[in-house]
């Protein structure tokens, strides 16, 4: 096989051109389509899935426009809780990490956890410490500092709300109905017909509790198998726990033969719809065929393909 394909996201939810001012529009754009070079440049040189989709989701992280590694948003605390994960499709191999803080980019802790923990899962100071051994890039408190992000949490720090990254508030300073899910993330198939999906995220501003979503959770929030597809949501990540959202677009594919294009239809626009989940997901299969499927207002979002296809996009086609 030769062909091969590489989707991102950058978040979803109600995504409006209105929001957004042309010169922050542009920057959107620019950092999704630098994200999928960076992805799309290890697929070409023959690398494999799994290191594409860290390449281009670690770009992402570095990129304060979006909530995940250095524009992760704030908890309760006035801190930085970052959550990722990573798996790929050849050996259902899988590594995460929760609640971690000054990683400088998570989803490459996710790949040391898989590779070298002989777990699949690591959380706060014990994924802290794994790292540390591991020589990651560590990065402080400074580093993941952004006045809008800051903003966004002072405006609701003394209350019990907590809310999805977002544009605006209104004048009560209750989360906004412009809302938008904050989550990075990325798929590919390699030349060899290898897939492999990785999310990260910076989680809800003002969460409480040590609060997980489905970013990190496998077969939730991202899911890789050879066999059928690989997957990256982004979205309510806790109507996407419930439905088990990227294992379900698997199951569909394996159990009843349907195709990528079916499976994520069903998932994203019946079966989330019907829970009132808001949100979307990317995917890819061994064919090199993709997905990017929401049912929010939009999606910030790209793919690029060997067969010459190269696009990103924000709002609703």
């Amino acid at each position: 096989m030769s062909t091969f394909t590489l989707a991102i996201h950058g978040g979803a939810g109600t995504i409006l051109k209105s929001m957004l001012t042309p010169e922050l529009e542009t920057k959107y754009l620019q950092g999704l389509q630098q994200a999928l070079d960076k992805g799309y440049e290890v697929l070409a040189q023959q690398g494999s899935s799994l290191d594409a989709v860290k390449a281009a989701i670690m770009s992402l992280e570095d990129n304060e426009l979006f909530n995940a590694g250095r524009g992760s948003v704030f908890t309760k605390k006035g801190i930085n809780e970052m959550d990722a994960a990573i798996m790929e499709g050849t050996q259902l191999g899988g590594g995460a990490v929760a609640g971690v803080r000054n990683i400088k980019n998570p989803i490459a802790l996710a790949k040391e956890v898989m590779l070298h923990s002989g777990h699949v899962m690591l959380s706060g100071n014990g994924a802290k410490e794994f790292a540390l051994n591991r020589g990651m890039e560590m990065a402080p408190d400074e580093y993941f500092f952004t006045k809008y992000r800051y903003d966004q949490w002072i405006e609701i720090r003394d209350s019990d709300f907590y809310q999805l990254d977002h544009k605006e508030d209104n004048l009560k300073g209750m989360p906004s109905q412009e809302k938008k899910f904050g989550t990075v993330g990325a798929v590919a198939v390699d030349m060899n017909g290898h897939i492999a999906a990785g999310t990260s995220t910076g989680g809800m501003t003002n969460k409480r509790y040590g609060r997980i979503g489905d970013s990190p959770l496998l077969g939730v929030g991202t899911y890789a198998n050879d066999a059928t597809c690989g997957i990256s949501c982004t979205g309510h990540g806790e109507y996407f726990m419930r439905a088990v959202v990227a294992y379900d677009v698997s199951c569909l594919m394996e159990y009843k033969g349907l195709s990528l294009q079916e499976a994520c239809h069903i998932v994203v626009k019946e079966k989330l719809v019907k829970m009132g989940g808001e949100g979307g997901l990317i995917a890819v299969d061994a064919l090199g065929n993709f997905e990017l499927c929401y049912n929010s207002e939009g999606m910030y979002r790209g793919v690029r393909t060997s067969e010459g296809i190269n696009k990103v996009a924000i709002y609703k086609d």
